[in-house]
């Protein structure tokens, strides 16, 4: 497996069903998880499991080669709805590894990111495509500060 990767796209929505805006650099906390996301804050006496959403450009491309999507047809990797976007790294099929972006960032992998009602919306066949093996990608918790950059380093540490 490789051990590294980088960070190939970031994608945040304000609000439930809103539009998705991609940006080149973002602040991620614990407190608030990615700025401008409106699931990255943590409610009083949540756990913050679901901060963050990542998903592997690999498996998303499987998933469009499933659908028989190719060239210009595919829609883009955020309409997936996922704040980061990994690309040639692949992450373990697991939860509780630590996933580290950048100087800083380091995010605790809490589950798989199961695709719901909203992908079949988006494209028919899209959620039975992202069900096998977590081509859904997976969410965490934010455990520590940082900036992160499209291009940065992504790194699994046990």
């Amino acid at each position: 497996m490789t051990e590294a990767g980088r960070l190939g796209g970031i994608a945040r929505h304000g609000r439930p069903r809103g539009p998705i805006e991609t940006v080149e650099h973002v602040s991620v906390t614990v407190a608030g998880g990615l700025q401008g996301d409106f699931r990255g804050a943590v409610k009083p006496g949540g756990k913050g499991r679901r901060q963050v959403s990542l998903i592997e450009a690999e498996s998303w491309a499987a998933a469009m080669a499933e659908l028989q999507l190719h060239g210009d047809d595919p829609p883009p990797w955020h309409s997936r709805r996922a704040n980061l976007l990994i690309e040639g790294l692949r992450l373990p099929r697991e939860e509780g590894f630590v996933l580290a972006i950048g100087a800083s960032l380091r995010i605790l992998v809490t589950q798989e990111c199961d695709p719901c009602s909203r992908m079949e919306e988006l494209l028919p066949g899209l959620k039975a495509a992202l069900l096998p093996d977590w081509r859904g990608g997976v969410l965490g918790k934010v455990l520590t500060d940082g900036e992160i950059a499209v291009g940065d380093e992504i790194r699994i540490e046990r």
